[in-house]
C-alpha cells in the first residue's frame, strides 16, 4: 500500500492502540488535564476499546492470555512475549552504513545547502530541516530539496558500497513528516517518498538490506537539529548591540525536547505526557509499514532515533511496545530496533520485551566528544566497548551499534549545530581546508563560500563556520618521534595539521577502525557507520573516503587481522599511571575524584606529596580504570593520568598486528648522535685544512711561519703528509730547508 492509506481491517486494532496511548499510566509523570470536549472524546474511544478488549488486555491483568500474532503471543499487561517460533532468527551480522543527511537534513553533513543562510537574521536564517522549509517556503524549499535528493544519494554510490564487500545493509534516516506531514514540511517535502522507493529498489538490486530509521519526531525528541527541529532556542540579538550590533542566539544552555511531553528545564523533568504527539508518531509508523511491508529490501524499522536521556523511560517503553505491535501486525518478519535513549545499561533495558522476536537494542558510540588524549586512550576505549556490549547481549538480547565514526575530536564544521558549538568545544585547535564546492551543482544559492569573508553570523554560544573560504575539519594525528612517546604527551603540542613527513593519520585511523569493527561486530550483532559521505573532505566521518584511504578494509570484515586487533587491550597489557609531568594538585584532584566515585575516603591524599603521591595515583588510577573501562571510563582524570604499556615480555603472536608499530620510529641513542657529530667535525676540519694547504699559498706560508705550529710543521709526519702541498722550493725534501 502507498501513502497514508489505512486498510479497514486494521481500524479496530488502531482504535485500541489509540485508546491505550491516552489512558496509559506513566510512573512519576503527571498526566495532562483534558478539557471537557477532549474528555468526552477519550471516553468514547475507551468505550470502543473495552468492547474489543477480548483481543488482548490493555492494562495489568493476572489473567492475560496474550494477543496472538503470526509467530508469538504478546502480553500487554507486562510487555513481554511467549511462544516465539523463531521464524526469522537474528543470525546474520550487520555490516552497514548510514545514509545520513539525505531525507533528514543536518547542516554539518551537507553545509552546501545551508551556506545561503550565512549573514542572515531572525527572519531568514535556517539551521535545521524544519526551519529550512519554514524560511524558504514550500516551492523554493521543495525545488532545492529535489536537487539535493537527486545528487546526495545515487545509484553509483549504492553500487560502490555493495562492491566494497564490506557493506551488507543501509540505515536510512527518514522523517516522520514524510508519512504524516505537518507544519512547514507540507509541500516542502513532496516527492521524498518517491526517492525513497527508488533507493529501496537499488538496495534490493545490489543485495543490500535497509533499516528505516525514523529520525525525527514532532516537537523534537532530543533538541538536536538531527531531530528535524532544534528545540530550546532563543534569539539574543537585542542584548548584543555593543561593541557592535550582532545577530546572536543561544541553544545549548537551554536545550529541550517536547515530543513526549512538556519539559520543565528548571525542575529538569516532564510535567505531562503529550499523547497527541505520540499518537502522531504511531500513525507515521503505521503508514510507513503500510507502504513498505511488502518490499524485499526492508530489514525493519527503528521507531525513534536518539530520544534524549531525560525522556521518561516508562513512557518511552510504552511507545516502543505500541509501535512493535503495529509493526508485527503488518510486517511479521521485520526487525524492530530500539534506541537505548543514551542509557545503555541492564538496569534500564534488562528484561524489557522479554521473549519478543526480532527486537534489538541500538546504541551509538562516538569518541568525538571525548577529551583529547593519546592514541592509546582511544584504542583502549574502542576495545573496552565489547565488554558492555557482551553484558547487554546477555541481559537484553541483540545489540547493534547504530552509529559510530572514526572521529577523535569535535572539529567537523557545525557538528554541534549551524554556526554554533557545544560550550567548551572543540577541545583542541582544528585543521582548516578549502570549503568544498556544492555537490548539487553551481545553481545552489550561497555557494561557493566567499573567500574574502570572515566568520559570518548569526552567532551562537560557540564558534564554528567558514572563514575566508576555509572550513574546519578533523585534526591530523602526528607520527610519534620515539617509541617512548607512543603513550606520552606529543599529542598535546601537536599542530592540527601535521608537518610534511610527520602525518600519522592513516596509521592511527587504520588501527582504530580495526579495533572498533572488532569490538562492535565480534560480540554484538553488527553496526552502521555514520556516515556514508560528507560534503566537506572529512574521512573520519565518511565511509566512502575511509574506504578510499584504506582505513576500513574492503572485503570480508571477519578476517584474522580484524578479529585479533584488540589482543593487547583484551589481555590487559596496559596500565593507567599518574602523569609525572602533571602538577601535584592535578594528581590529588584526580585521585580524589576516583576515590569519591567509589565512595572511598580521600582525606589522606592532601598529606601526600612527591613520589609517594604519584605512586598512590598509579594504584588508584589503574584500579579505577580497569574496573570501569567497560562502561566508557578513560585513563585521563583531568590530565592526572596516562596509559602506558606494561613492561612485559611478549611472544611473536603478541605482535600479530603489523599496523600497530607502523607509526613508531626507532629511538637513536643520544651518545651515538654526539659521536657522529664529533667525528664529522674532525673529518670536516682535516679535509678543509688539507684543501687550504694545497690551494692557498698564503695559508701554507702562515702555517709554516707560525711559532705555535712550528713543532708540528717541522715534524717528519707533517712533512711527509703536507710537503707536496707547500710552495715550490719550500717542501723541505732532499735537504731543502723550510726556514
Amino acid at each position: 500500500m502507498r501513502g497514508g492509506e489505512t486498510p479497514a481491517g486494521h481500524m479496530e486494532h488502531d482504535t485500541i492502540i489509540s485508546a491505550k496511548i491516552h489512558f496509559q499510566k506513566v510512573t512519576s509523570v503527571k498526566k495532562r488535564q483534558p478539557t471537557t470536549m477532549n474528555l468526552c472524546r477519550l471516553l468514547s474511544i475507551w468505550t470502543l476499546a473495552v468492547g474489543a478488549s477480548a483481543k488482548g488486555p490493555l492494562t495489568d491483568d493476572a489473567d492475560d492470555e496474550g494477543t496472538p500474532f503470526k509467530h508469538f503471543l504478546a502480553f500487554n499487561s507486562n510487555q513481554t512475549c511467549a511462544s516465539d517460533s523463531h521464524a526469522m532468527p537474528f543470525n546474520n551480522q550487520i555490516r552497514g552504513v548510514n545514509l545520513g543527511g539525505w531525507m533528514v537534513l543536518e547542516p554539518w553533513i551537507t553545509p552546501s545547502l545551508f551556506y545561503q543562510f550565512l549573514g542572515g537574521d531572525e527572519t531568514n536564517t535556517a539551521m535545521d530541516h524544519y526551519s529550512f522549509c519554514e524560511v524558504l517556503g514550500p516551492e523554493e524549499g521543495n525545488k532545492q530539496l529535489k536537487r539535493h535528493w537527486e545528487s546526495w544519494v545515487t545509484e553509483d554510490i549504492i553500487k560502490e558500497l555493495a562492491d566494497s564487500g564490506a557493506v551488507n545493509s543501509l540505515r536510512v534516516p527518514v522523517g516522520d513528516f514524510m508519512f504524516e506531514p505537518y507544519g512547514p514540511y507540507i509541500g516542502c517535502t513532496d516527492g521524498a517518498l518517491d526517492y525513497l522507493d527508488t533507493l529501496l529498489d537499488w538496495a534490493h538490486a545490489y543485495g543490500l538490506s535497509v533499516l528505516l530509521d525514523v529520525h525525527t519526531q514532532k516537537d523534537s525528541q532530543n533538541g538536536f537539529d538531527n531531530s528535524g527541529q532544534t528545540q530550546g532556542f532563543q534569539w539574543t540579538s537585542r542584548i548584543s548591540n555593543y561593541p557592535r550590533g550582532l545577530t546572536t542566539f543561544q541553544h545549548w544552555p537551554i536545550r529541550a525536547a517536547h515530543w513526549i511531553g512538556d519539559f520543565d528545564s528548571e525542575a529538569v523533568n516532564y510535567t505531562n505526557i503529550n499523547h497527541d504527539n505520540i499518537a502522531h508518531s504511531l500513525r507515521a509508523i503505521d503508514h510507513l509499514v503500510d507502504r513498505y511491508s511488502g518490499h524485499p529490501a526492508v530489514l525493519g524499522v527503528e521507531p525513534v532515533n536518539e530520544p534524549w536521556e531525560l525522556t521518561p523511560i516508562e513512557a518511552l517503553k510504552t511507545f516502543y511496545w505500541d509501535a512493535y505491535l503495529i509493526v508485527k501486525k503488518k510486517a511479521p518478519y521485520w526487525k524492530f530496533i530500539m534506541h537505548d535513549s543514551f542509557r545503555f545499561t541492564p538496569e534500564t533495558w534488562g528484561g524489557f520485551m522479554k521473549g519478543c522476536p526480532d527486537r534489538a537494542l541500538d546504541t551509538h558510540i562516538y569518541q568525538a566528544w571525548m577529551d583529547p588524549s593519546s592514541r592509546l586512550t582511544f584504542y583502549n576505549n574502542a576495545c573496552a566497548q565489547k565488554q558492555q556490549i557482551a553484558l547487554m547481549e546477555r541481559e537484553f538480547g541483540p545489540v547493534i551499534v547504530g552509529e559510530w565514526s572514526l572521529a577523535t575530536d569535535n572539529c567537523a564544521m557545525w557538528l554541534n549545530g549551524f554556526n554554533d558549538n557545544l560550550p567548551g568545544f572543540p577541545r583542541s585547535p582544528c585543521k582548516y581546508i578549502p570549503c568544498s564546492l556544492p555537490y548539487m551543482g553551481s545553481d545552489q544559492p550561497g555557494t561557493p563560500v566567499d573567500p574574502g569573508a570572515a566568520l559570518q553570523g548569526p552567532y551562537g554560544t560557540g564558534i564554528s563556520g567558514p572563514s575566508f573560504g576555509l572550513c574546519p575539519v578533523d585534526r591530523d594525528w602526528m607520527t610519534e618521534r620515539y617509541n617512548s612517546a607512543e603513550s606520552g604527551s606529543n599529542w598535546m603540542s601537536s599542530p592540527p595539521e601535521a608537518p610534511r613527513g610527520r602525518d600519522g593519520t592513516d596509521e592511527v585511523m587504520s588501527l582504530l577502525a580495526l579495533k572498533k569493527i572488532s569490538a562492535f561486530s565480534g560480540i554484538g550483532h553488527g553496526f552502521y557507520f555514520w556516515n556514508f559521505r560528507t560534503d566537506l573532505y572529512n574521512p573520519q566521518w565518511s565511509y566512502l573516503l575511509a574506504l578510499e584511504r584504506g582505513w576500513i578494509p574492503k572485503g570480508d570484515l571477519n578476517d584474522e587481522r580484524i578479529m585479533n586487533s584488540c589482543h593487547r587491550e583484551d589481555v590487559g597489557a596496559f596500565v593507567c599511571e599518574a602523569n609525572r609531568e602533571a602538577p601535584e594538585e592535578t594528581v590529588k584532584n584526580g585521585i580524589s575524584y576516583a576515590l569519591g566515585e567509589e565512595k572511598k575516603d580521600s582525606a589522606y591524599v592532601d598529606k601526600l606529596e612527591g613520589e609517594p603521591l604519584y605512586s598512590e595515583g598509579d594504584a588508584v588510577f589503574d584500579e579505577f580504570w580497569k574496573s570501569h573501562r567497560a562502561t566508557g571510563a578513560t585513563c585521563d582524570f583531568g590530565g592526572a593520568a596516562l596509559l602506558k604499556e606494561e613492561n612485559v615480555t611478549h611472544t611473536d603472536e603478541y605482535y600479530s598486528d603489523d599496523y600497530y608499530n607502523a607509526v613508531e620510529v626507532k629511538e637513536f641513542a643520544t651518545w651515538k648522535i654526539v659521536l657522529l657529530v664529533v667525528i664529522g667535525t674532525l673529518v670536516g676540519s682535516l679535509t678543509g685544512f688539507a684543501l687550504a694547504m694545497k690551494l692557498s699559498p698564503k695559508f701554507s706560508r702562515r702555517v709554516r711561519s707560525s711559532t705555535i705550529l712550528r713543532p708540528v710543521t717541522r715534524s717528519t709526519v707533517f712533512r711527509q703528509s703536507f710537503g707536496n702541498m707547500l710552495e715550490p722550493g719550500l717542501q723541505g725534501y732532499a735537504g731543502i730547508s723550510m726556514d
